[in-house]
């Protein structure tokens, strides 16, 4: 069974920093791409970085520079370390993965598996 389970969200004051972690089971991250996004209330979801089949990290331009995606093979997890946090940060964030994406991978109607999500609340 594919299931993906992201933790690490939680409560912090803007200009700090969160780690999520991504953990996968049923399939190993090297023949999937896998992407983290988020959404707020009353928002679309957002593609926020990812990870391509190929190796390649891809981030979207609200994040890059703050956020870095990397991922542990032998641990099947991928991460997203978050840094530089912003009140407009706030969102459930949620990891997928997807196995047809070896370039760009941004999109989440291409994802087919999506973990739970957890919360991430910035304040000023």
């Amino acid at each position: 069974e594919v299931q993906l389970q992201a933790s690490g969200g939680g409560f912090v004051q803007a200009g700090g920093s969160l780690r999520l972690s991504c953990a996968a089971s049923g399939f190993t991250f090297d023949d999937y791409a896998i992407g983290w996004f988020r959404q707020a209330p009353g928002k679309e979801r957002e593609g926020l970085s990812c990870i391509s089949r190929n190796g390649i990290a891809y981030y979207a331009d609200s994040v890059k520079g703050r956020f870095t995606i990397s991922s542990d093979n032998a641990k099947n997890t991928v991460y997203l370390q978050m840094n530089s946090l912003k009140p407009e940060d706030t969102a459930v964030y949620y990891c997928a993965a997807e196995d047809g994406s070896w370039g760009q991978c941004l999109f989440s109607y291409e994802y087919d598996y999506w973990g739970q999500g957890t919360q991430v609340t910035v304040s000023s």
